[in-house]
């Protein structure tokens, strides 16, 4: 790999999540040459031509309002110009809009949990009337389970459709924030100090968030499906895949950010891993994260999908698979395969 590495020049936008002090102390122990870059400059493509940068490495936040407004356009551009890129066109157009994924899933022909969305408030009303419940509403952005409610009956869904094409929903749920709060610090997740903090959200909205408008103009369901005490993502990224379980929150149905994760391999089953890599070839992504439930005959269906995740989750993984199944015991660290794929 040495010539190879002789060849690159990486370039790290300058920002503050795990993924960027996992790349760089990659390089650092593999010799690989790098710089760190302001990818908000005016004149980033142009730097980077100018240093010869090769390849360009941004785990850009959903939400962080300027990485959101314009972090694609300068991946995208940088592409034009003739360097490669993390995350690629491929892996990112979609990421936080879970619409755009049903249309993505929908065109590959992947198992995706069926879903509806609408653009016009009459055409969603004559669709709830005709429909059965529960169903589960969704905002195309939002992590962690946030902004996704099951909707118990027409009353509550007429009354969802209204707010999204009237005066638009907020991507920040105040008092979702504070109930979730409340639990973790009653699991023994959080303290008291967090609860204090969910309930100042009540009356001071995340600056970080502030700039976001309200989601309005569209609205979309999920079909739900019953039964399920727990989903499971599987990461994919390359030939290499890594798993883990997560466990429904107690009197909830989401499992995506409860925190209640199980790691050993006895968790997963090969048809849920297989499906995982087939559907990242079809999507064409460097990296992707699924996230599966299973319906009343035990099939895996895709709930959404993002190239990004939290590493902290994944420490305690017990191992990996290859694009063969085969399982591959020990730690390893993701970010390290997205720069080995890269420079291949």
């Amino acid at each position: 790999m040495g010539d190879i590495i002789k060849k690159h020049k990486i370039a790290f936008h300058r920002e503050g999540s795990k993924w960027f002090s996992l790349w760089t102390n990659y390089c650092d122990r593999k010799g690989i040459n790098y710089i760190v870059v302001n990818a908000y400059e005016n004149d980033i493509v142009a730097h980077l031509l100018k240093n010869k940068v090769t390849h360009l490495f941004w785990h850009f936040n959903q939400s962080i309002y300027v990485d959101v407004l314009m972090a694609r356009d300068v991946l995208f551009s940088a592409t034009l110009a003739g360097i490669k890129t993390f995350p690629d066109f491929f892996t990112s157009w979609h990421f936080d809009d879970k619409v755009s994924q049903k249309y993505l899933l929908e065109a590959v022909g992947a198992p995706l949990v069926p879903s509806y969305v609408f653009y016009s408030k009459e055409e969603a009303l004559n669709w709830v009337e005709a429909t059965d419940f529960p169903k589960v509403f969704k905002l195309r952005r939002g992590a962690g389970g946030g902004n996704v409610w099951l909707i118990n009956d027409v009353n509550h869904a007429r009354h969802v459709i209204k707010r999204a094409f009237g005066r638009g929903i907020p991507i920040f749920n105040r008092v979702g924030n504070l109930k979730e709060r409340v639990r973790k610090y009653r699991a023994g997740k959080d303290d008291f100090l967090g609860v204090i903090k969910g309930i100042a959200r009540l009356f001071i909205y995340p600056k970080s968030l502030a700039k976001f408008p309200r989601e309005c103009g569209y609205v979309y369901f999920q079909d739900y499906i019953p039964n399920n005490k727990f989903d499971i993502r599987v990461v994919v990224i390359g030939k290499r895949a890594f798993a883990i379980k997560r466990m429904v929150r107690p009197n909830d149905f989401r499992a995506s950010g409860s925190g209640d994760i199980l790691y050993e391999k006895e968790n997963f089953s090969n048809e849920t891993i297989k499906l995982a890599f087939e559907t990242a070839e079809k999507i064409k992504s460097q990296c992707v994260a699924f996230d599966f439930v299973y319906d009343f005959q035990g099939k895996p269906l895709i709930v959404e999908i993002s190239y990004g995740f939290v590493q902290d989750g994944y420490y305690q993984c017990v191992g990996y698979w290859d694009n063969n199944l085969v399982f591959h015991e020990g730690k390893f660290i993701p970010q390290e395969w997205i720069i080995e794929d890269a420079l291949r």
